[in-house]
C-alpha cells in the first residue's frame, strides 16, 4: 500500500497540480491537509474520475482534511476525540481492512505564548490519548500529515531564527517525543537517519529557490505497520510547480501483511 500526505494550502487553487500528482504517482491513499472549503464545495468528481473515493471533513475557508483513496474504507470517523466543543476540522481517520490510516492537520501555535499555542498543545495531548486507544485496541495504524512541528534542528534550516517558534519550541518537540515514546516510528527519519530534506518552504523571501524549509510533514506509524514499512520518500517535484502549494507530498509504502 503507498499512502501519501499533502498539505495543499486550498485544494482549489491546487486542483491541477493535484490531479497531475495523483495520474504520475498512483497513490492508494492520498492525506490531504488545509483543503479550505465545506465538504459540498470539494471538488469530489475530479478525483472520483481518476477512480478514488472521496471522504472530507471540511472548514470554510481554514483547515480542513480529506481522505482519496482507490478502495473503499470500511469505515471514516472525522474529528479528533476528547473535546467536543473543538470546531475546527483538522482530523480524519479510515478504516482499510487491517489498517487504519489518520490523517491530521496540526495546528501551527503560533504566536507563542497565547491561546493558540495552549491549544496546540492541548491538541496533541487529543492525539496522544487516540494513539494509546489505538495501541490499546492492537490494530495496525498511522498518523500522517502537517504535525507543525520540526522534530529536531537539522529539521529546520535556520535553527537560532526559528529557537522561539511554536514548531520548533522544546513543549511542541516533547509533544512530539511523547508520541513516538508510546511506540511510534517516525517513517522518513528511520529510514534517512542523517539525511537533511524539508517538506515545507515559505513563499517569502525566496525560501524555496534558496532551500530555507522545514520538515514538519510525518507517518508515525505503529509497531505492527513499522515493521511492514518499506520505504518513504519526500516528492519535491510538486513544489517547483507553477502556483505550488508551500508544502509538498511526503509518500510512504507499507508492504501486505504476511
Amino acid at each position: 500500500m503507498r499512502i501519501a500526505s499533502w498539505n495543499v494550502n486550498s485544494v482549489k487553487a491546487r486542483l491541477a497540480n493535484v490531479t497531475d500528482w495523483l495520474r504520475e504517482a498512483k497513490p492508494d491513499v492520498l492525506l490531504l491537509q488545509e483543503i479550505k472549503c465545506q465538504d459540498a464545495d470539494f471538488p469530489a468528481l475530479e478525483f472520483q474520475s481518476l477512480g478514488y473515493q472521496v471522504h472530507t471533513h471540511g472548514q470554510k475557508t481554514y483547515n480542513g482534511v480529506a481522505v482519496l483513496s482507490r478502495a473503499k474504507p470500511d469505515a471514516v470517523r472525522s474529528r479528533l476525540p476528547g473535546d467536543e466543543t473543538d470546531e475546527q476540522a483538522r482530523y480524519i481517520e479510515a478504516d482499510f481492512g487491517d489498517v487504519t490510516i489518520c490523517g491530521l492537520y496540526l495546528p501551527n501555535g503560533n504566536p507563542r505564548p497565547g491561546p493558540k499555542y495552549d491549544y496546540k498543545l492541548g491538541w496533541m495531548q487529543r492525539l496522544q490519548a487516540r494513539a494509546a486507544g489505538l495501541l490499546a485496541q492492537e490494530r495496525p495504524f498511522l498518523m500522517a500529515g502537517d504535525y507543525n512541528v520540526c522534530p529536531l534542528d537539522v529539521d529546520v534550516f535556520d535553527p537560532a531564527g526559528f529557537a522561539d517558534d511554536a514548531l520548533c519550541w522544546p513543549d511542541s518537540r516533547r509533544a512530539f517525543r511523547r508520541l513516538l515514546n508510546l511506540g511510534l516510528t517516525e517513517a522518513w527519519r528511520a529510514l534517512h537517519p542523517k539525511t537533511v530534506d524539508y517538506t515545507f518552504w515559505d513563499y517569502q523571501a525566496g525560501a524555496w529557490p534558496k532551500n530555507n524549509g522545514l520538515r514538519i510533514d510525518h507517518f508515525l506509524l505503529s509497531p505492527q505497520l513499522a515493521d511492514r514499512l518499506v520505504a518513504c520518500e519526500i516528492d519535491r517535484g510538486p513544489r517547483g510547480k507553477e502556483k505550488a502549494s508551500d508544502h509538498t507530498p511526503i509518500v510512504c509504502e507499507i508492504a501486505d501483511a504476511a
